[in-house]
This record gives C-alpha cells, sequence and structure tokens, in this order.
C-alpha cells in the first residue's frame, strides 16, 4: 500500500505544473486580442505620413541616394561618357576619312585634268609637227619637181633652138637652090653667090 502511495506523490508536481502551463495559455489567449487592438488602434492612415517613421524614411533615402550616386558616379556615367567619347571619335573619324577621300579625289582629278592638258599639247605638237614636216616634204618635191620642169624646159628650148637653127640653115640652102634655079631659069645662064645673097638678102628684107 505504501507504493501506490509514493507514486501519487511523484505525480503530483507534473499535474500541478500542467495546470499552470494551462492557465498561462489561456491568459495569453485572452489578452492577445486586447493587445493587437491597442497597438492597432492608433495607427490611422498611411505610414509614410507619420512622423515616427520619417527618420527611417529619411535614412533609407540617404542610402538609396548614396548608392545611385556611387553608381552613377563610378559605373553609368564613365559608360556613357566613354560612349559619347567613342561617338565622337567615330564621327571625327568618319569626318577625317570623307575629307581624305575628298582631297584624294580632287587630286586625281587635277592630275587626270594635267595628264589631258598634256596630252592635248603634245596632240597639238606632233600634229604641228607633221604638218611642218608633210609642208616641207611638199614643198622640196615641189622644188625638185620645179626644178626637173626647169631643166625639162631648157633642155627643150635648146633641142628647138638647134632644130630651129637646123631648120633655118635648111631654109636658106632651100632658099639659095631656089634662087639659083630661078636665076637661071630667068636668065638662061646660072647665077653667081653673089647675086644669090643678093637676092636672098633682098627677100628677108
Amino acid at each position: 500500500m505504501a507504493e501506490p502511495h509514493t507514486e501519487t506523490i511523484k505525480h503530483a508536481p507534473t499535474v500541478e505544473r500542467a495546470a499552470e502551463n494551462d492557465a498561462q495559455t489561456l491568459n495569453q489567449q485572452h489578452k492577445a486580442p486586447a493587445t493587437s487592438e491597442a497597438t492597432e488602434a492608433p495607427s490611422s492612415g498611411l505610414p509614410q505620413f507619420q512622423l515616427q517613421h520619417w527618420p527611417g524614411q529619411i535614412a533609407y533615402l540617404v542610402i538609396l541616394f548614396a548608392i545611385l550616386y556611387v553608381l552613377m558616379s563610378r559605373v553609368f556615367a564613365p559608360r556613357i561618357r566613354r560612349i559619347f567619347d567613342e561617338r565622337e571619335k567615330t564621327i571625327g573619324g568618319a569626318i577625317a576619312s570623307a575629307k581624305s577621300v575628298q582631297a584624294e579625289a580632287a587630286a586625281q582629278a587635277e592630275a587626270a585634268r594635267q595628264s589631258l592638258a598634256d596630252a592635248r599639247a603634245k596632240a597639238q605638237k606632233t600634229a604641228a609637227d607633221a604638218k611642218a614636216k608633210a609642208e616641207a616634204e611638199a614643198k622640196a618635191s615641189h622644188d625638185a619637181q620645179e626644178a626637173e620642169l626647169s631643166a625639162k624646159l631648157h633642155a627643150a628650148e635648146a633641142s628647138i633652138r638647134v632644130a630651129r637653127d637646123a631648120a633655118m640653115g635648111n631654109v636658106s640652102t632651100v632658099a639659095a637652090d631656089t634662087a639659083h634655079a630661078i636665076v637661071e631659069k630667068l636668065t638662061g645662064a646660072p647665077a653667081t653667090g653673089e647675086q644669090v645673097s643678093a637676092a636672098l638678102a633682098q627677100l628677108q628684107g
């Protein structure tokens, strides 16, 4: 009979402890709605416009501004500046290249114009030289032909002169014979040389 009593004594504190825990739990459940109502009662309107929240919001804004400033000054601004520098460099290079191409084209056009002028002057000089050479050759040929014709003319005139002299000699002989015949026929006696010469002189006079 002593052992059951002892077990009852051992289990007694445990039961008391459980009862106390249940009582505390019930008290907390009853107090919780009241506490939540008490905390929710003063919170009227948006929290952003309540003065007690402003220091935290300002601190967050300062931190965000500092982060954005660091990002802008250390990350975004250098990138944007680099992009603008590359764009300006690209535009400047394109403009310089265009100016260089334009200058090169102008130089090539000037060289082509100068080459055309030189070719035209050379062609004109060649034509003038050819014309002068042709004129000189034509003049030389004309002079040679004229000299040949003159020589032939002089030769013909000499030949004509010789033929004329020969013809005139023949004419004198024929005239002398004719005069001898006429005198002999008229006088019945042969004519002398003096008579024939006198008759020929009279005829020629």
